[in-house]
């Protein structure tokens, strides 16, 4: 049986650089990139455990013969916090563009979402009594 291990998600950008610096900026770690030296192709970052992955959309369709979408909602990363609103505020300081302020969920959360400088959703949220 195969087992599978050490889930990643990687997120296609047109910018890579760009999209370095604002999830660094969030708080990620730069953990992997290649090549080491110039603009990178794909760069890794952690935060908590979690690992995500940039990656040129043009060196995925190069290198890989892959179509992929570099930008829209296709997917979230959410960041889970103690106070939403200024998370949310953060993430707009940095370059993030709003897409919905600080609203309750569910009757327990506090959820706010943004898009990256790509277009990628990011959802901040807390627990609320």
């Amino acid at each position: 049986m195969v087992r599978y291990r050490t889930p990643q998600i990687v997120l296609f950008t047109r910018d890579i650089d760009r999209s370095t610096a604002f999830y660094r900026a969030i708080g990620f770690d730069e953990v992997f990139r290649t090549p080491t030296e110039g603009t990178p192709i794909h760069v890794d970052l952690a935060l908590d455990g979690y690992r995500l992955g940039l990656a040129s959309e043009a060196s995925t369709r190069d290198d890989h013969g892959l179509d992929p979408v570099a930008n829209g909602q296709r997917a979230a990363v959410i960041l889970w916090t103690d106070d939403v609103p200024a998370g949310y505020a953060r993430l707009i300081e940095l370059g993030a563009a709003p897409v919905k302020p600080p609203s309750p969920w569910l009757e327990r959360l506090l959820i706010a979402w943004v898009e990256d400088p790509d277009g990628h959703l990011i959802q901040v949220v807390q627990t609320v009594s």
